[in-house]
């Protein structure tokens, strides 16, 4: 499957509030289908954004290692980015971060 299709999946989101130690109320959202991709934020469309950054990082870097990217349903024709930014620009600073491959 090329990154452009492991891109379009789309993944279910979950956004909920979590309690932070020092008492105050941060909204955490994730990708329960996609191992590790979470994000923390005072707001959920923070969290969401920072979400959708993770869930491009993770993708292209276990894409780059040739490793297997869950895939719980077929991929969108239309990809429309969450956070507003153009995903382009997105997938370009997570292939900058990602991890060479082993």
């Amino acid at each position: 499957m090329r990154l452009s299709d492991h891109l379009a999946v789309p993944y279910v989101a979950v956004v909920y509030s979590v309690e932070r130690p020092d008492g105050s109320w941060w909204r955490r959202a994730e990708y329960p289908e996609l191992p590790g991709c979470a994000a923390e934020a005072p707001s959920a469309e923070d969290a969401m954004e920072l979400l959708e950054d993770e869930r491009v990082r993770l993708i292209v870097a276990a894409h780059a290692r040739g490793e297997e990217v869950p895939v719980p349903r077929p991929p969108l024709r239309v990809v429309s980015g969450l956070s507003g930014r153009p995903l382009r620009e997105i997938v370009r600073e997570a292939e900058r971060t990602a991890a060479p491959p082993e």
